[in-house]
């Protein structure tokens, strides 16, 4: 119970998480105010999602799968009135980078710091650059466009 404490006193992305998931916890929101620049409008969010720096984050996705880890400044979200991208499992989403569209991004993947993503993502890469190409794929260095 100390450590719940001291996370909602201390952390702010634990807070948003925390609102976000126990709706009815808006008491706490006068002792602990949550991050104003954090947003998540995610309907369905698995166990284990980290925010690490939750600064100027936008969380609007389909699905995030369990185990991810979202970083700053990270924009993920719709490009038209529908469809927004769906997020598999132990994915991480490095500072900067926009997930964006009607998109699937595997489990396992990894999008480098200010990468753009509008197409699907395989599991097991690793995706860098504007527009977003393969440059590992299951562990071995690879130049593929997506």
């Amino acid at each position: 119970m100390l450590d719940a404490v001291r996370l909602l006193t201390g952390t702010a992305e634990f807070r948003n998480l925390f609102y976000y998931r126990l709706p009815r916890a808006r008491f706490f929101k006068v002792l602990a105010r949550p991050e104003n620049t954090l947003h998540i409008l995610t309907p369905d969010i698995g166990p284990g999602l980290f925010i690490q720096h939750g600064f100027a984050t936008i969380i609007s996705a389909e699905s995030i799968g369990a185990n991810c880890w979202i970083n700053q400044q990270v924009s993920i979200g719709y490009t038209s009135s529908t469809g927004a991208p769906r997020i598999g499992d132990n994915v991480t989403i490095n500072a900067g980078a926009k997930v964006l569209g009607d998109i699937t991004v595997g489990d396992n993947a990894k999008v480098g710091a200010n990468a753009v993503v509008i197409k699907n993502v395989p599991s097991d890469c690793t995706v860098v650059g504007v527009p977003a190409r393969i440059v590992r794929r299951a562990g071995l260095r690879v130049d593929e466009a997506l």
